[in-house]
């Protein structure tokens, strides 16, 4: 099965570039802050420069360290203790080592114990604060890349799940109309039945389509149920009426493919065939409040017959399949509702999302 996602694959900005800008950062708002002892002294600029290269240096030292503790120790507490303790370190370390640089340019010979320590505790701590921000980061971005792992989990058996209901209506309409033809034939009507059989090659060709998505253009949609009408005619001839409402605004509205098809053929199976008269069946869209609302109605029966609550008791596989479709591709954010007026038949009526960009699941084509 081949999933595509309509979304950019999440990218982290790289380790390197985050620190470059974090510390760059930093040594601006410093020399910001000193900004007005550096204009009485401008070899302090100096100074800060040195500390900042080499607390800079000793954070990309610190980098495989950090990376080394979040693998060994799987609690936060024992990564941020070692890391203290490794910042104590390299930090004290890169601190002492500008300082004797600044020391050694300027000529002086003494230690400035104050200035040594002072610098040390600021160099612990900023290193400190960079392991947690390291350790916060990766935690983050893990987080990030198993949700998204999840959330490809999920599409996959999505559209595993929709595929395989979508596939299940092909066999099931071929059977009924299998049938149809064998009806045919047994009563010798050998043109209708030899006209029904390209028809049926015709609409399976569409159906399985290469490629086909999980959601098509209403348009799209109508021209294949109005093939499968095409077919009922002939084997129904003037016993079948239909009406069909399509609005011009709606024919580009996103529905599910193969959604209306199983929907008519409940319709002309349970509705018109049975009536020696025959029936209407009518199609309907409409935009209500960026809903889209389908209506599939058709005549028949009054509620109160029993040959009208036999087929109320057993609404077959389309229906079943579609109610299963449309929770799978839009949640709650659909309705479904079947009635059976009062003077006889029954009507579907579903309301979906308007949306003109498809959920971009692909059904795979079906092996031969």
């Amino acid at each position: 099965m081949s999933v595509v996602l309509n979304r950019d694959n999440l990218v982290f900005p790289s380790f390197w570039k985050l620190q470059a800008i974090g510390w760059l950062g930093l040594y601006v708002l410093a020399l910001l802050g000193q900004l007005p002892d550096l204009v009485q002294q401008p070899r302090k600029a100096w100074d800060i420069t040195v500390l900042f290269a080499a607390w800079f240096l000793a954070s990309c030292l610190l980098q495989p360290i950090c990376r080394s503790l979040r693998k060994r120790f799987a609690p936060w507490l024992l990564q941020e203790l070692s890391a203290f303790g490794c910042s104590a370190v390299v930090g004290t370390a890169a601190s002492a080592l500008a300082l004797t640089c600044v020391w050694y340019v300027r000529g002086m010979h003494r230690v400035n114990w104050v200035d040594l320590t002072s610098n040390c505790m600021r160099g612990i701590v900023l290193l400190f604060f960079w392991c947690t921000l390291y350790f916060s980061i990766k935690q983050w971005q893990q987080s990030v890349q198993e949700r998204e792992r999840l959330l490809r989990a999920e599409t996959e058996a999505r559209a595993a799940r929709l595929s395989a209901l979508r596939y299940q209506l092909n066999p099931h309409f071929l059977f009924n109309s299998m049938n149809a033809v064998v009806t045919l034939i047994q009563e010798e009507d050998v043109a209708a039945a030899i006209e029904m059989l390209v028809q049926i090659s015709d609409l399976l060709r569409t159906s399985l389509d290469d490629g086909l998505r999980l959601e098509v253009p209403l348009s799209q949609e109508m021209i294949f149920t109005e093939r499968y009408l095409e077919i009922e005619r002939v084997r129904l001839g003037e016993r079948l009426r239909v009406d069909v409402e399509i609005p011009p605004e709606t024919l580009e509205a996103v529905v599910p493919s193969l959604l209306l098809q199983p929907l008519v053929e409940n319709a002309v199976r349970h509705g018109v065939a049975p009536a020696v008269e025959g029936g209407r069946v009518a199609i309907r869209s409409e935009l209500r409040e960026e809903r889209l609302r389908l209506v599939i109605r058709n005549t028949g029966m009054r509620p109160g017959d029993a040959a009208a609550q036999r087929s109320r008791a057993s609404n077959g596989i389309g229906l079943a399949n579609t109610i299963e479709r449309l929770r799978g591709l839009y949640g709650d954010d659909h309705s479904l509702v079947l009635q059976w007026p009062e003077e006889g038949g029954c009507e579907v009526t579903i309301e979906l999302p308007f949306r003109r960009t498809f959920t971009d699941l692909r059904v795979p084509a079906c092996a031969p």
